[in-house]
């Protein structure tokens, strides 16, 4: 019986930490878990839980209301905006980092260092016949081409999907997908013949057993201006059309203080830790700028009905627009 009451004190003790729930994109997850750390370093009474569902996934949970925080490497959809309505969830759209895509293959592979975003769409296209290398170039070897790419339920492959082949969701489906970019990782590692993409930063932790692909954004001429994926290529917007930011979307119905003390501490820090775990950070008032939105509770997305904009938005500019025709609807409304 003393026993058993010494347990329940513990349980006790232990449900009594205040928490916050977070799911979503495992491109954004490398990110947050180093911010949670640092947070929970800070703030011993409170701890972040948090789970890689993949930014669909999340947003489904997060649309649910069973999560207060979703991980996400794209903006909210046109689809998802209509679910938040509809079960009357109001979010909170913040950027956090840029990331760039990066297209690779295994490090064997001495024929290919550059594509056109032309020859991925033939490659990633709905029943694309493409099924070996010398279909993309005649100079590439006669040798099968096995696919590694992110899981329907990924950010990622809604991101890459509406860049290069014009629509999110279109994509061939012939090929070894997981929200898990540790999966993606090892399956090109030991694939020789491999070409797949996944976030920057997960190459950038495998770089010495991966090559990362130049890209070229023109869609006819190969290797007129081939760019390589990097911090620098990412963050001047020159890695074209790869390149993009990643958000935390924060449901406004649930900001405990536990939630408000993690999201400020994130916007506060995310600049330092982004790089560490080989993410950009943004500029110093693209933070400012989602600082104010989230203390002035403004919901909603700065991208509009229309969803998903894939062209490597520089964030700040949408954040300062979207504050300023805000003022400008206030001040008309007195």
């Amino acid at each position: 019986m003393l026993l058993l009451a010494f347990t329940l004190v513990g349980c006790g003790g232990s449900s009594s930490r205040e928490s916050v729930s977070v799911d979503g994109s495992s491109t954004v997850f490398p990110l947050t878990e180093a911010v949670a750390g640092e947070f929970m370093n800070a703030n011993s009474g409170t701890r972040v839980n948090i789970g890689v569902s993949g930014t669909g996934g999340g947003f489904a949970k997060f649309l649910r209301g069973e999560t207060a925080i979703n991980n996400a490497s794209r903006p909210i959809s046109p689809a998802e905006i209509k679910k938040a309505e509809k079960n009357g969830i109001e979010f909170i759209e913040l950027p956090v980092a840029y990331d760039g895509i990066a297209v690779v293959v295994h490090p064997k592979n001495d024929w290919a260092n550059c594509l056109t975003a032309g020859e991925l769409e033939e490659i990633w296209a709905p029943n694309s016949p493409i099924q070996r290398w010398n279909q993309i170039r005649d100079a590439f070897p006669d040798r099968p081409i096995e696919l590694y790419g992110p899981g329907t339920a990924s950010g990622t492959y809604d991101y890459f999907t509406e860049a290069i082949v014009g629509k999110a969701e279109a994509s061939r489906s012939d090929f070894t997908a997981s929200e898990d970019d540790n999966v993606l990782v090892q399956g090109i590692k030991g694939t020789e013949t491999a070409l797949g993409y996944f976030g920057l930063a997960y190459y950038e932790n495998n770089a010495k057993e991966l090559k990362a692909l130049s890209i070229d954004p023109d869609q006819r001429n190969s290797g007129a201006s081939c760019v390589a994926p990097s911090a620098k290529t990412v963050k001047n917007g020159s890695y074209r059309p790869l390149s993009r930011p990643l958000f935390i979307y924060v449901n406004a119905a649930k900001i405990t203080p536990a939630v408000e003390s993690f999201v400020k501490f994130y916007l506060e820090n995310a600049d330092k830790l982004a790089p560490d775990v080989g993410y950009v950070g943004m500029p110093e008032d693209a933070y400012e700028l989602a600082l104010q939105r989230f203390r002035n509770r403004t919901t909603g997305t700065v991208f509009g009905a229309e969803g998903i904009d894939a062209t490597g938005t520089r964030v700040e500019k949408m954040l300062r627009s979207a504050m300023e025709d805000t003022a400008s609807a206030d001040t008309t409304a007195q």
